[in-house]
């Protein structure tokens, strides 16, 4: 057997990051709450305060709990650097603040995650920001407007709530060529798998709260790639100041532990469930890109090790008032606004990803208004299929 020279994500989930910041023989990383960092020699102080030597000075700027963990996630992702911020939407606006200034453009997709969607259509065109959507599956238009030209490109696979696919690839090269920053949400993949950066995007970003972190009870969101782009964001967000509190910091730390566990499970669980709801009389069309017949599930099987614990599926009585009547129904799933726990998750994309929008701009993006999103957790999936089967014989 050959031996391996650097060690696979499931050991990096665990140990990755740590090392340097166990304090007196701890095997954990503390959670340092301390808002300030004091100096007795004021040279050093100010080569801190510089950036000319590691350190910390104040909370709103850097932290060891928080530094451990974009450590961790930077290591994952086979990044040069990371940086965070105190939830999904804060490094996600974060970094679109910080790359672009008014007269440049940017080039996405019609499928992003409904707050991202309102930065491009509501935010960004305050500030003189250009921007165009394009047909998520429809990659010769998307290189085309790039080739226009652009300074971002920003791409999200598999998109939220409907899990489509983009040609990362084929798309940061084409960005590339353009001159543009390429930059991959990869909330539902995580890095275990998928990984952006290897795939030719400049930047990756997670919403931590959800995979990461795994088990809903800590915001945070995550960006990391190219050193000189991260610390722009990171100067951003400093001075914004959507800080990542050390103690979320800490249990997304915690939760990362079993990263690699929980998506190995999620992953084989959510293929079955989209099996068999593909099968049921009362479903129309399921969402999941390890199905054969989802339209990118021959691109998802080239640049994804597995297929993620997301998916949605539409019920063949087409109406909100189906999804009232059958959600509820469902016992082992938390009807709630959240995604990538251990527990399963459900809930209408009115609800949860596109809440911000109208049910006019959900259909304009595709999605009807009886979809439904399922995150889909670590019980027992034979559990999870029967419980799915009796909610569903309320449209028998």
């Amino acid at each position: 057997m050959t031996k391996s020279t650097k060690p696979q994500l499931g050991t990096q989930s665990v140990w990755g990051g740590e090392e340097q910041y166990l304090l007196q023989g701890a095997t954990q990383v503390p959670v340092v709450h301390s808002v300030s960092f004091g100096y007795h020699d004021m040279d050093e102080w100010m080569d801190v305060a510089l950036g000319k030597k590691p350190g910390h000075i104040y909370g709103r700027n850097t932290n060891p709990t928080v530094d451990a963990f974009e450590e961790k996630i930077r290591l994952l992702e086979g990044a040069e650097a990371a940086t965070s911020a105190s939830t999904g939407m804060g490094i996600i606006s974060s970094t679109l603040f910080a790359l672009l200034k008014p007269g440049q453009r940017v080039v996405s997709v019609k499928d992003t995650y409904g707050g991202t969607n309102v930065i491009f259509q509501e935010f960004l065109p305050k500030f003189n920001i250009d921007v165009t959507l394009c047909d998520t599956t429809d990659h010769d238009q998307i290189k085309r407007e790039i080739a226009k030209g652009c300074d971002v490109v920003y791409l999200e696979s598999p998109t939220n709530p409907t899990t489509k696919v983009v040609n990362i690839a084929e798309l940061a090269k084409a960005g590339k060529a353009a001159g543009a920053t390429v930059i991959v949400d990869n909330t539902f993949a995580t890095p275990i798998n998928q990984n952006p950066i290897s795939l030719g995007a400049d930047l990756v970003l997670h919403s931590a709260t959800k995979f990461l972190g795994g088990h809903a009870d800590a915001l945070g969101g995550v960006i990391c790639g190219r050193k000189d782009l991260i610390h722009e964001v990171y100067h951003y967000r400093e001075i914004n100041g959507a800080t990542l509190h050390p103690m979320a910091a800490y249990l997304l730390l915690r939760g990362m532990k079993t990263l690699e566990l929980r998506i190995r499970q999620q992953n084989s669980s959510a293929l079955q469930v989209a099996q068999f709801l593909e099968g049921h009389s009362a479903v129309e069309r399921v969402f999941y890109p390890g199905l054969e017949s989802h339209d990118g599930h021959e691109i998802a099987s080239e640049q994804m090790r597995g297929f993620g614990g997301m998916l949605s599926f539409m019920l063949k009585e087409n109406s909100f008032d189906a999804v009232r009547k059958f959600v509820p129904r469902v016992k082992f799933a938390h009807a709630a606004a959240n995604l990538g726990s251990v527990e399963t998750i459900i809930g209408p994309p009115a609800t949860t990803s596109h809440v911000e929008c109208t049910a006019e701009e959900r259909a304009a993006m595709g999605i009807p208004e009886s979809l439904i999103r399922y995150s889909t957790g670590i019980e027992n999936v034979e559990d999870l299929i029967s419980d799915l089967d009796q909610a569903l014989e309320i449209f028998k």
